[in-house]
Protein backbone atom coordinates (compact mmCIF):
# COMPACT_ATOMS: atom_id res chain seq x y z
CA UNK A 1 0.00 0.00 0.00
CA UNK A 2 1.39 3.57 -0.71
CA UNK A 3 0.06 5.62 2.24
CA UNK A 4 0.89 9.77 2.87
CA UNK A 5 1.10 10.59 6.38
CA UNK A 6 0.15 14.43 6.37
CA UNK A 7 1.42 16.66 9.72
CA UNK A 8 2.43 19.43 10.78
CA UNK A 9 5.47 18.49 12.70
CA UNK A 10 7.69 15.97 12.22
CA UNK A 11 11.81 15.32 12.97
CA UNK A 12 13.59 17.03 14.41
CA UNK A 13 10.70 18.69 16.31
CA UNK A 14 10.03 16.39 19.93
CA UNK A 15 7.14 15.58 21.25
CA UNK A 16 5.03 12.59 21.61
CA UNK A 17 3.12 12.67 18.09
CA UNK A 18 6.16 13.10 16.17
CA UNK A 19 6.91 9.38 17.97
CA UNK A 20 4.35 7.98 16.82
CA UNK A 21 4.80 9.18 13.68
CA UNK A 22 7.93 7.97 13.44
CA UNK A 23 6.95 5.08 14.64
CA UNK A 24 4.03 4.29 12.74
CA UNK A 25 5.98 4.81 9.51
CA UNK A 26 8.63 2.63 10.62
CA UNK A 27 6.34 -0.17 11.89
CA UNK A 28 4.55 -0.15 7.87
CA UNK A 29 7.97 0.23 5.91
CA UNK A 30 8.43 -3.38 7.89
CA UNK A 31 5.31 -4.56 6.49
CA UNK A 32 6.39 -3.95 3.34
CA UNK A 33 4.26 -0.40 2.68
CA UNK A 34 5.57 2.36 1.05
CA UNK A 35 4.96 5.74 3.22
CA UNK A 36 5.47 8.75 2.81
CA UNK A 37 5.53 12.11 5.09
CA UNK A 38 4.29 15.76 4.23
CA UNK A 39 5.00 18.14 6.59
CA UNK A 40 5.90 21.95 7.22
CA UNK A 41 9.83 22.46 7.38
CA UNK A 42 10.85 23.97 10.50
CA UNK A 43 14.64 24.21 9.98
CA UNK A 44 14.39 26.60 6.59
CA UNK A 45 11.63 28.59 4.17
CA UNK A 46 12.32 26.30 1.50
CA UNK A 47 10.47 23.15 -0.12
CA UNK A 48 12.85 19.86 0.68
CA UNK A 49 12.64 16.24 -0.39
CA UNK A 50 14.34 13.64 1.10
CA UNK A 51 13.87 10.73 -1.19
CA UNK A 52 15.50 8.25 0.87
CA UNK A 53 13.37 9.31 3.51
CA UNK A 54 10.79 10.04 1.39
CA UNK A 55 9.84 13.00 3.75
CA UNK A 56 8.30 16.71 1.60
CA UNK A 57 8.57 19.58 3.93
CA UNK A 58 6.64 22.50 3.36
CA UNK A 59 8.18 26.04 4.17
CA UNK A 60 5.84 28.00 6.52
CA UNK A 61 5.85 30.83 8.60
CA UNK A 62 6.50 30.80 12.50
CA UNK A 63 3.03 30.74 14.70
CA UNK A 64 4.92 32.14 17.96
CA UNK A 65 3.78 28.46 19.35
CA UNK A 66 6.15 26.57 20.32
CA UNK A 67 8.53 25.37 17.10
CA UNK A 68 5.61 24.95 14.81
CA UNK A 69 4.95 26.53 11.58
CA UNK A 70 1.93 27.28 9.54
CA UNK A 71 1.97 26.57 5.99
CA UNK A 72 0.04 28.06 2.84
CA UNK A 73 -2.92 25.78 2.40
CA UNK A 74 -3.06 24.39 -0.69
CA UNK A 75 0.85 24.49 -2.26
CA UNK A 76 1.11 23.85 -6.27
CA UNK A 77 4.73 22.63 -5.80
CA UNK A 78 3.97 20.19 -3.11
CA UNK A 79 0.98 19.33 -5.18
CA UNK A 80 2.84 18.16 -7.97
CA UNK A 81 5.22 15.88 -6.24
CA UNK A 82 2.34 14.39 -3.87
CA UNK A 83 0.18 13.26 -7.31
CA UNK A 84 3.41 11.19 -8.39
CA UNK A 85 3.12 9.08 -5.28
CA UNK A 86 -0.38 7.73 -6.53
CA UNK A 87 -1.30 7.03 -2.89
CA UNK A 88 -4.27 4.86 -2.23
CA UNK A 89 -4.79 6.30 1.87
CA UNK A 90 -3.93 9.84 3.49
CA UNK A 91 -3.46 9.73 6.97
CA UNK A 92 -3.93 13.84 8.81
CA UNK A 93 -2.54 13.64 11.78
CA UNK A 94 -3.29 17.81 12.51
CA UNK A 95 -6.24 19.65 11.78
CA UNK A 96 -4.35 22.92 10.88
CA UNK A 97 -2.80 24.18 7.37
CA UNK A 98 -1.03 20.45 6.59
CA UNK A 99 -4.49 19.07 7.90
CA UNK A 100 -6.85 21.14 5.19
CA UNK A 101 -3.95 20.71 3.01
CA UNK A 102 -4.92 17.04 3.21
CA UNK A 103 -8.55 17.16 3.46
CA UNK A 104 -8.22 19.21 -0.13
CA UNK A 105 -6.04 16.74 -2.04
CA UNK A 106 -7.71 14.00 -0.93
CA UNK A 107 -11.26 15.26 -2.19
CA UNK A 108 -9.23 16.37 -5.64
CA UNK A 109 -8.18 13.17 -5.93
CA UNK A 110 -10.71 11.07 -4.71
CA UNK A 111 -8.46 9.74 -1.90
CA UNK A 112 -9.62 8.09 1.26
CA UNK A 113 -8.44 10.23 4.06
CA UNK A 114 -8.08 8.98 7.96
CA UNK A 115 -7.71 11.41 10.45
CA UNK A 116 -6.35 10.63 14.12
CA UNK A 117 -7.34 13.14 16.95
CA UNK A 118 -4.59 13.69 18.94
CA UNK A 119 -5.04 16.05 21.16
CA UNK A 120 -7.69 17.87 23.71
CA UNK A 121 -7.36 21.52 21.84
CA UNK A 122 -10.55 22.40 24.93
CA UNK A 123 -7.68 22.39 27.55
CA UNK A 124 -5.04 24.68 25.46
CA UNK A 125 -7.96 27.66 25.17
CA UNK A 126 -5.78 29.85 27.51
CA UNK A 127 -3.02 29.96 25.69
CA UNK A 128 -5.42 32.27 23.12
CA UNK A 129 -8.25 33.83 25.37
CA UNK A 130 -5.87 33.97 28.43
CA UNK A 131 -8.72 33.71 30.83
CA UNK A 132 -11.16 35.60 28.57
CA UNK A 133 -13.92 34.46 26.88
CA UNK A 134 -13.16 30.70 27.84
CA UNK A 135 -16.66 29.38 27.14
CA UNK A 136 -16.84 31.14 23.83
CA UNK A 137 -13.56 29.67 22.83
CA UNK A 138 -14.60 26.07 23.42
CA UNK A 139 -17.78 26.10 21.48
CA UNK A 140 -15.31 27.53 17.88
CA UNK A 141 -13.07 24.63 19.08
CA UNK A 142 -16.11 22.44 19.27
CA UNK A 143 -17.49 23.39 15.75
CA UNK A 144 -14.46 23.54 14.03
CA UNK A 145 -13.53 19.96 15.65
CA UNK A 146 -16.54 18.21 14.34
CA UNK A 147 -15.77 19.81 11.23
CA UNK A 148 -12.25 18.77 10.55
CA UNK A 149 -12.97 15.20 12.24
CA UNK A 150 -16.62 14.27 11.08
CA UNK A 151 -17.22 16.01 8.30
CA UNK A 152 -14.03 15.98 5.94
CA UNK A 153 -12.70 12.75 6.51
CA UNK A 154 -13.26 9.18 6.02
CA UNK A 155 -12.49 7.41 8.92
CA UNK A 156 -11.61 8.58 12.36
CA UNK A 157 -9.00 6.78 14.96
CA UNK A 158 -8.88 8.00 18.07
CA UNK A 159 -6.11 6.58 20.83
CA UNK A 160 -8.42 6.33 24.57
CA UNK A 161 -12.14 5.80 25.45
CA UNK A 162 -11.63 9.94 26.66
CA UNK A 163 -11.30 11.02 23.24
CA UNK A 164 -13.99 8.77 21.84
CA UNK A 165 -16.45 9.57 24.52
CA UNK A 166 -15.84 13.61 23.50
CA UNK A 167 -16.75 13.02 20.29
CA UNK A 168 -19.87 10.73 21.05
CA UNK A 169 -20.93 12.20 24.36
CA UNK A 170 -20.40 15.70 24.35
CA UNK A 171 -19.75 16.67 20.43
CA UNK A 172 -22.77 14.57 19.71
CA UNK A 173 -20.91 12.58 16.75
CA UNK A 174 -22.77 9.99 14.77
CA UNK A 175 -20.11 8.63 12.68
CA UNK A 176 -18.03 5.13 13.49
CA UNK A 177 -14.59 5.47 15.69
CA UNK A 178 -11.98 3.46 15.78
CA UNK A 179 -10.01 3.27 19.07
CA UNK A 180 -6.71 2.57 18.25
CA UNK A 181 -3.98 3.55 21.24
CA UNK A 182 -0.75 4.14 19.55
CA UNK A 183 1.82 1.81 19.88
CA UNK A 184 5.61 2.85 20.94
CA UNK A 185 9.05 0.88 20.14
CA UNK A 186 9.39 -0.62 23.54
CA UNK A 187 12.26 -2.31 23.20
CA UNK A 188 14.33 1.07 22.89
CA UNK A 189 13.70 1.74 26.44
CA UNK A 190 14.25 -1.94 27.90
CA UNK A 191 17.13 -1.87 30.31
CA UNK A 192 18.68 -4.23 29.06
CA UNK A 193 19.00 -2.07 25.86
CA UNK A 194 20.31 1.09 27.44
CA UNK A 195 24.44 1.91 28.16
CA UNK A 196 24.92 1.73 31.59
CA UNK A 197 27.70 3.93 31.70
CA UNK A 198 26.11 6.38 29.82
CA UNK A 199 23.26 6.22 32.56
CA UNK A 200 25.54 6.36 35.22
CA UNK A 201 27.61 9.40 34.07
CA UNK A 202 23.75 11.32 33.57
CA UNK A 203 23.15 10.71 37.39
CA UNK A 204 26.54 11.92 38.29
CA UNK A 205 25.91 15.42 36.06
CA UNK A 206 22.47 15.50 38.02
CA UNK A 207 24.12 14.67 41.52
CA UNK A 208 21.60 11.55 41.91
CA UNK A 209 23.24 9.10 44.56
CA UNK A 210 22.46 5.39 45.10
CA UNK A 211 20.46 6.91 48.02
CA UNK A 212 18.11 9.18 46.42
CA UNK A 213 14.91 7.41 45.05
CA UNK A 214 14.26 9.56 41.79
CA UNK A 215 10.92 10.07 40.54
CA UNK A 216 10.52 11.35 36.80
CA UNK A 217 7.81 13.69 34.45
CA UNK A 218 8.60 13.69 30.94
CA UNK A 219 6.58 16.31 28.59
CA UNK A 220 5.82 19.64 27.98
CA UNK A 221 6.77 22.61 31.21
CA UNK A 222 3.33 24.34 30.41
CA UNK A 223 0.02 25.26 32.28
CA UNK A 224 -1.93 22.30 31.24
CA UNK A 225 0.49 19.51 32.34
CA UNK A 226 -0.44 20.83 35.61
CA UNK A 227 3.09 20.66 37.59
CA UNK A 228 2.76 22.85 40.21
CA UNK A 229 0.66 19.67 41.49
CA UNK A 230 4.31 18.08 41.32
CA UNK A 231 6.15 20.55 43.29
CA UNK A 232 3.62 21.04 46.26
CA UNK A 233 4.04 17.03 46.55
CA UNK A 234 7.63 16.79 46.49
CA UNK A 235 7.47 20.19 49.35
CA UNK A 236 5.29 17.48 51.69
CA UNK A 237 7.95 14.83 50.75
CA UNK A 238 11.26 17.37 51.37
CA UNK A 239 12.43 14.89 54.51
CA UNK A 240 12.66 11.96 52.53
CA UNK A 241 15.60 10.92 49.91
CA UNK A 242 13.36 11.29 47.22
CA UNK A 243 14.37 13.77 43.92
CA UNK A 244 11.77 15.17 41.14
CA UNK A 245 13.27 14.94 37.68
CA UNK A 246 11.39 17.23 35.40
CA UNK A 247 12.12 16.50 31.67
CA UNK A 248 11.42 18.84 28.70
CA UNK A 249 11.03 22.83 27.99
CA UNK A 250 7.89 25.08 27.95
CA UNK A 251 6.57 28.04 27.83
CA UNK A 252 6.42 28.01 31.59
CA UNK A 253 9.67 26.39 32.58
CA UNK A 254 11.23 29.85 33.95
CA UNK A 255 8.23 30.39 36.49
CA UNK A 256 8.29 26.55 37.33
CA UNK A 257 12.13 27.32 38.57
CA UNK A 258 11.28 30.22 40.01
CA UNK A 259 8.42 28.48 42.20
CA UNK A 260 10.85 25.78 43.02
CA UNK A 261 13.67 28.77 43.92
CA UNK A 262 10.87 30.25 46.36
CA UNK A 263 9.88 26.75 47.88
CA UNK A 264 13.95 25.69 48.63
CA UNK A 265 13.27 23.02 46.85
CA UNK A 266 16.16 23.09 44.07
CA UNK A 267 17.93 20.33 46.07
CA UNK A 268 15.02 18.16 45.52
CA UNK A 269 13.69 19.35 41.61
CA UNK A 270 15.49 19.19 38.81
CA UNK A 271 14.66 20.58 35.65
CA UNK A 272 16.77 19.22 32.59
CA UNK A 273 15.61 21.44 29.81
CA UNK A 274 14.89 20.13 26.31
CA UNK A 275 16.17 16.25 25.60
CA UNK A 276 16.31 14.68 22.24
CA UNK A 277 14.42 11.46 21.45
CA UNK A 278 17.04 8.89 21.24
CA UNK A 279 18.48 10.17 24.50
CA UNK A 280 15.26 9.87 26.55
CA UNK A 281 15.69 5.69 27.13
CA UNK A 282 18.82 7.02 29.02
CA UNK A 283 16.77 9.35 31.16
CA UNK A 284 14.00 7.06 31.99
CA UNK A 285 16.92 4.73 33.65
CA UNK A 286 18.14 7.28 35.37
CA UNK A 287 14.89 7.20 37.42
CA UNK A 288 12.79 4.50 39.86
CA UNK A 289 9.10 5.70 39.26
CA UNK A 290 7.36 8.46 36.77
CA UNK A 291 4.39 10.79 37.77
CA UNK A 292 1.98 12.87 35.74
CA UNK A 293 -0.61 15.17 36.84
CA UNK A 294 -1.51 16.02 33.52
CA UNK A 295 -5.70 15.87 32.83
CA UNK A 296 -4.84 17.12 29.23
CA UNK A 297 -3.55 14.36 27.52
CA UNK A 298 -5.47 12.27 24.82
CA UNK A 299 -3.11 9.08 25.89
CA UNK A 300 -0.17 10.33 27.41
CA UNK A 301 2.88 8.13 25.33
CA UNK A 302 5.27 8.97 28.45
CA UNK A 303 3.63 6.32 29.99
CA UNK A 304 4.25 3.55 27.97
CA UNK A 305 7.66 5.05 27.20
CA UNK A 306 8.54 4.47 30.94
CA UNK A 307 6.64 1.05 31.62
CA UNK A 308 8.51 -0.10 28.61
CA UNK A 309 12.12 0.97 31.35
CA UNK A 310 10.27 -0.70 34.03
CA UNK A 311 9.28 2.42 35.90
CA UNK A 312 5.91 1.67 38.27
CA UNK A 313 3.63 4.61 36.95
CA UNK A 314 1.55 7.20 39.40
CA UNK A 315 -0.77 9.16 37.44
CA UNK A 316 -3.40 10.99 38.41
CA UNK A 317 -6.92 9.63 38.09
CA UNK A 318 -7.83 10.39 34.14
CA UNK A 319 -9.17 8.63 31.51
CA UNK A 320 -5.96 8.41 29.13
CA UNK A 321 -4.25 6.74 31.85
CA UNK A 322 -7.14 4.60 33.83
CA UNK A 323 -6.68 1.61 30.79
CA UNK A 324 -3.25 1.86 30.93
CA UNK A 325 -2.35 1.96 34.55
CA UNK A 326 -4.14 -1.03 37.03
CA UNK A 327 -3.77 -0.38 40.46
CA UNK A 328 -1.21 -2.83 42.44
CA UNK A 329 0.04 -3.88 39.09
CA UNK A 330 2.16 -1.62 37.31
CA UNK A 331 1.15 1.88 39.48
CA UNK A 332 -1.15 4.02 41.05
CA UNK A 333 -3.65 6.30 40.12
CA UNK A 334 -4.76 9.41 42.55
CA UNK A 335 -7.16 12.16 43.09
CA UNK A 336 -5.26 14.64 45.51
CA UNK A 337 -2.18 15.29 46.32
CA UNK A 338 -2.68 13.53 49.63
CA UNK A 339 -3.37 10.71 48.14
CA UNK A 340 -0.45 11.27 45.72
CA UNK A 341 1.78 11.91 49.08
CA UNK A 342 1.17 8.73 50.78
CA UNK A 343 1.14 6.20 47.39
CA UNK A 344 4.90 7.62 46.81
CA UNK A 345 5.56 7.07 50.86
CA UNK A 346 4.22 3.53 49.99
CA UNK A 347 6.12 2.70 47.54
CA UNK A 348 9.43 4.61 48.99
CA UNK A 349 8.93 2.22 51.92
CA UNK A 350 7.99 -1.24 50.56
CA UNK A 351 10.82 -2.32 48.64
CA UNK A 352 8.92 -5.70 48.06
CA UNK A 353 5.83 -3.70 46.57
CA UNK A 354 8.40 -1.92 44.03
CA UNK A 355 9.97 -4.28 43.08
CA UNK A 356 6.38 -6.10 42.02
CA UNK A 357 5.56 -3.02 40.09
CA UNK A 358 8.41 -2.99 38.32
CA UNK A 359 7.48 -6.39 36.89
CA UNK A 360 4.07 -5.25 36.31
CA UNK A 361 5.32 -1.82 34.16
CA UNK A 362 7.33 -4.30 31.93
CA UNK A 363 5.26 -6.56 31.26
CA UNK A 364 2.31 -3.58 30.89
CA UNK A 365 4.37 -2.02 28.22
CA UNK A 366 4.83 -4.77 25.65
CA UNK A 367 1.29 -4.80 24.68
CA UNK A 368 2.04 -1.46 22.95
CA UNK A 369 4.45 -2.38 20.43
CA UNK A 370 4.44 -0.58 17.33
CA UNK A 371 4.32 -3.75 15.11
CA UNK A 372 0.30 -4.35 17.17
CA UNK A 373 -0.27 -0.59 16.64
CA UNK A 374 0.70 -0.40 13.10
CA UNK A 375 -1.58 -3.47 12.18
CA UNK A 376 -4.31 -1.45 14.08
CA UNK A 377 -4.01 1.17 11.62
CA UNK A 378 -3.56 -0.65 8.46
CA UNK A 379 -7.03 -2.39 9.47
CA UNK A 380 -8.13 1.48 9.49
CA UNK A 381 -7.02 1.79 6.13
CA UNK A 382 -8.42 -0.79 4.67
CA UNK A 383 -11.92 0.15 6.14
CA UNK A 384 -11.27 3.72 4.52
CA UNK A 385 -10.32 2.35 1.00
CA UNK A 386 -13.38 0.00 1.31
CA UNK A 387 -16.10 2.72 2.12
CA UNK A 388 -14.49 5.15 -0.33
CA UNK A 389 -15.05 2.88 -3.23
CA UNK A 390 -18.64 2.11 -1.91
CA UNK A 391 -19.16 5.63 -1.60
CA UNK A 392 -18.14 6.42 -5.07
CA UNK A 393 -20.52 3.96 -6.56
CA UNK A 394 -23.17 5.12 -4.90
CA UNK A 395 -22.42 8.80 -6.14
CA UNK A 396 -21.84 7.41 -9.68
CA UNK A 397 -25.57 5.34 -8.97
CA UNK A 398 -26.76 8.37 -8.28
CA UNK A 399 -25.81 10.40 -10.88
CA UNK A 400 -27.03 7.71 -13.57
CA UNK A 401 -30.38 7.60 -11.60
CA UNK A 402 -30.77 11.53 -11.75
CA UNK A 403 -30.03 11.88 -15.71
CA UNK A 404 -33.05 8.97 -15.67
CA UNK A 405 -35.14 11.48 -13.93
CA UNK A 406 -34.72 14.17 -15.84
CA UNK A 407 -35.50 12.01 -19.01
Amino acid sequence: MRIGIFTETYTPYISGLVTSEVMLKKALEKMGHTVYVVTANLESYRYEYDENEKVLKIPGIPTGIYDSRLTSIYPIKAVNKIKSWNLEVIHSQTEFAIGTFARLFAKQYNIPIVHTYHTMYEDYIHYITKGHFDYSGKKIVEYLTKFYCDKTITELIVPTKKAYKLFKEKYNVSRNIHIVPTGIEVERFYKENVNLKEVLDLKKNYQLTKKDFTIIFVGRIAEEKNIPFLIEVMENLKNLKIKLLIVGDGPDKEKYEDLVQDKDLTDKIIFTGKVAYDEMPIYYQMADLFITASTSETQGLTVIEAMGAGLPIICIDDESFNSVVIDDLNGYLFKTKEECQKILEKIYKDHKLYESLVNGARTSADKYSSKYFAEKVLAVYQIAIKNKRVSLREKVKNWFRGKLWKK
